[in-house]
């Protein structure tokens, strides 16, 4: 993917993983990684809770290279965040993720593979994070599958916080997020509630794409 995205001139560099427990840091991140690292880490933000305003006022400066789908979508992020009121987003992230009862989208694995909560692809995710090394912070009691704590984990690989075998990240996203992750970003964007966030789940589904192709590269380069 492009590097030059300006992702972290606009969120930071601390948004996401503060869900996980972190491994080793390697300080050798090249730019291409660093890149997925951000990106992976703003949707997993963006995803477990409502922006706050300040971060609301950074995405509001997000700037994309106008030459590439990416880059379209993140401006069009950028211009979203600056016409929304940070409680108008808080309503809508309740609306889409939490509701009266439920919410309009179920983020997590299990619902969309299965149709049913905590089954058996969170399984398979939580014997693959025990395996990897990859735990739960205390204070988190989301089940894991949910898709913004699978990105944290995306960007710990990303940015070697967590450091593991060759051939095991595009292993856990070909395993836990390929199979649906497209499928719930564009529902996202289409779903009744969605204003600020349906610019999220463009931007999503342009950059899962991304990193499907990028993962089948390097599958058939490995092969």
């Amino acid at each position: 993917m492009n590097p030059d995205l300006r992702l972290e001139e606009a969120i930071g560099t601390s948004c996401g993983a503060d869900a996980l427990v972190p491994g080793v840091r390697d300080a050798d991140v090249d730019d291409v990684n660093s890149a997925r690292a951000d990106e992976y880490a703003l949707l997993a933000t963006l995803l477990l809770a409502a922006p706050d305003a300040n971060l609301m006022a950074r995405l509001s400066s997000l700037r994309g290279d106008t030459e590439t789908p990416l880059g379209l979508a993140h401006a069009a992020l950028g211009q979203a965040a600056a016409s929304a009121s940070p409680a108008a987003v808080s309503r809508e992230y309740f609306e889409l993720f939490i509701g009266v009862g439920r919410g309009e989208l179920l983020p997590y694995a299990s619902y969309y593979l299965t149709g049913f909560l905590n089954e058996r692809p969170l399984a398979r995710l939580r014997g693959d994070m025990k395996r990897l090394g990859v735990e739960r912070a205390d204070g988190h009691f989301d089940p894991e599958d949910h898709l913004g704590t699978l990105f944290e984990i995306m960007s710990g690989f990303a940015a070697t916080h967590f450091v593991v075998p060759a051939g095991e990240e595009r292993d856990f996203f070909e395993r836990h997020i390929a199979p649906w992750a497209s499928r719930f970003f564009a529902d996202l964007e289409n779903a009744a509630a969605a204003r600020f966030y349906r610019a999220v789940g463009v931007v999503g589904r342009i950059f899962i794409d991304i990193e499907a192709e990028g993962f089948a590269m390097e599958a058939r380069r490995s092969s």
